[in-house]
């Protein structure tokens, strides 16, 4: 499986300068994530927002499973290097949309210790299920 086709490649490029737009300006830049890759045996999710000019920086949320989601930059050809066993590897998940900024994903990742299960409360959010209050801002709530 391809984990970057070109049109993610653009839109996460796109991201990256608009993001360096931003910084000049001293504006704030909150895109939602474009890319989702995950491990198919295991809970190490990453997702993406943005893709440097060395075309394998990522930038986004990455939480290997071990409950502390982390904002940062990771490597693509190191997450597509990774051998699973049953000739596996890291793949993307072809349905990801997200409607959320990668502020609201942080928050929520970070509140339930993990991408998969914020995932799943932002879904039943978003279908108005009671679900507590929202985390602050910083994410510690």
């Amino acid at each position: 499986m391809i984990l970057l086709p070109p049109d993610l490649r653009f839109a996460l490029r796109a991201n990256a300068v608009n993001r360096r737009a931003a910084d000049a300006k001293d504006a704030a830049f909150d895109p939602v994530p474009v890319l989702k890759l995950f491990n198919p045996l295991g809970a190490a999710t990453w997702l993406a927002t943005e893709l440097d000019e060395d075309d394998d920086t990522l930038f986004g949320l990455a939480d290997l499973g071990f409950g502390c989601p982390e904002l940062g930059s990771f490597s693509l050809s190191e997450i597509a290097g990774v051998r699973l066993p049953f000739g596996l590897g890291i793949e993307r998940d072809l349905a990801f949309e997200s409607r959320h900024r990668l502020s609201v994903w942080t928050a929520w990742s970070r509140r339930a210790g993990s991408i998969l299960w914020a995932e799943t409360l932002l879904r039943r959010l978003a279908r108005g299920e009671e679900i507590g209050p929202p985390p602050d801002a910083s994410g510690n709530g």
